[in-house]
């Protein structure tokens, strides 16, 4: 395993975090703690020691497996979470008020809750679970949120703040203020990036670099259409893929002509090197250098060692090029 520093923080972190988006019981392709425990074991065993997760994830499932599985190797690992949606869901036609949001009257809570879930005393990472607005209805100041989480360092339950899904001009707003009234900035951006949605590489990326913001994309692997198990002509329904079935904001996101093209490269690639397509996606992902750590979920114990065998493939200039020259730029997501 390979370590860098997970932005100014002084952390150390692998270079491939495990994601908890694939444990708990709410979806059919979610896994409980029984099929949980290997796969952490084996992250564990192989040096990755940075796991995310967010409240909303199975309704707080698993918040509680990842909190169960690493409670007795607590200072050893590097616990990530987020906080912003009630726990029912994120679409809710009939919100319940002050259940979710990004008040402080919630985050407070929040952070109880998360704590409880977790089994722990602290946060390493806390994170807002987006900054945009999904209905319509205001978000908070950006001077209060940023004092919120300030106030939970100061009282010793979070070491450091993250942001996750926010406009580029938002999040630099974000640090003059803080600078202005003296707070600490975020730490990290967890955003939307890989081979297939490179938006974030116009502002959000080269802003990360020069202020040394910790950058831990989100779906490097495109919900595993980069794995190339899907046919052009098919769609979601040409893998035995449950999630890829059932995955409403996969199918959004991804299956445009113009993205089959990439993975087409990235297939080519994949086997000019005698590696997986995913491999190679995460390589590609790896030899950015603003990058700190790709969130992986997992479901199968190999794909963790699969995922690790990444971090030693090296790409060539022209091998990026070849990939990345069929993109073209897609909507912006959020609001």
């Amino acid at each position: 395993m390979k370590y860098t520093n997970l932005g100014k923080t002084g952390l150390e972190v692998s270079r491939l975090c495990l994601g908890g988006f694939s444990f708990g019981n709410r979806q059919e392709w979610q896994i409980e703690i029984d099929q949980a425990k290997p796969i952490v074991e084996k992250a564990l065993d192989l040096g990755i020691n940075f796991f995310d997760t967010a409240n909303i994830y199975s309704g707080g499932r698993s918040e509680e497996i990842i909190g169960e599985l690493l409670n007795e190797y607590r200072d050893d690992v590097i616990i990530a979470t987020k906080c912003r949606y009630q726990l029912e869901g994120i679409y809710l036609e009939n919100p319940v008020p002050n259940k979710g949001g990004l008040s402080r009257f919630h985050i407070f809570r929040a952070i109880e809750a998360s704590l409880k879930r977790l089994q722990m005393d602290y946060i390493d990472l806390y994170q807002i679970h987006s900054f945009w607005s999904l209905d319509g209805r205001p978000l908070p100041a950006l001077e209060e949120l940023l004092r919120t989480f300030n106030h939970l360092i100061d009282q010793g339950k979070i070491l450091h703040f993250g942001a996750n899904n926010m406009r580029a001009w938002l999040f630099v707003k974000s640090f003059w203020m803080a600078e202005r009234y003296g707070l600490e900035p975020f730490s990290t951006m967890q955003n939307h990036y890989n081979l297939v949605f490179r938006e974030e590489e116009r502002e959000m990326l080269p802003f990360c670099e020069d202020q040394r913001v910790g950058v831990l994309p989100w779906s490097p692997l495109a919900r595993g259409f980069l794995s190339g198990k899907y046919k052009r002509s098919e769609g979601p329904q040409s893998s035995d893929s449950v999630r890829g079935k059932t995955d409403q904001m996969m199918t959004e996101r991804y299956f445009r002509p113009e993205d089959f093209d990439v993975v087409d490269r990235v297939v080519e690639v994949a086997e000019e090197k005698d590696v997986t397509p995913a491999q190679i996606a995460l390589a590609w992902l790896l030899n950015k250098p603003v990058i700190t750590s790709p969130i992986v979920g997992f479901s199968k114990v190999e794909y963790v060692e699969s995922a690790i065998e990444a971090l030693e493939i090296k790409l060539s200039s022209d091998d990026i090029k070849y990939m990345e020259e069929p993109y073209i730029p897609h909507p912006p997501m959020g609001n």
